[in-house]
């Protein structure tokens, strides 16, 4: 095992770590997702160049463009939730709230 896959295990593990215990705010949540999905990209581009394939390369690139969409979803409900709930706490959403 490489270094470079301890570091994205251990950057895949920050953002888990940043998700369980900074839960206040909905913009902290995306960013500790965003830091998942940059260490998985990371980790999968390493393990295309070393096994010497361009077809893994380009599920890394479905990969960086699902990532994109999903940032700009969440970015795009952020918004709404601020400006419905005029902050942007976790803790003023509510599902079963009409």
């Amino acid at each position: 095992m490489t270094s470079t896959f301890i570091i994205t295990i251990t950057i895949f593990y920050l953002g888990l770590l940043g998700i369980l215990i900074n839960r206040l705010h909905f913009l902290s949540i995306l960013l500790c997702l965003e830091l998942l999905l940059i260490s998985l990209f990371l980790s999968l581009t390493v393990w295309a160049i070393n096994a010497n394939t361009t077809f893994l390369l380009t599920n890394n690139l479905i990969l960086l463009t699902l990532s994109a969409c999903e940032a700009s979803a969440g970015l795009s409900l952020m918004v709404a939730l601020s400006r419905t709930h005029n902050s942007d706490l976790v803790s003023t959403i509510n599902i079963l709230q009409q």
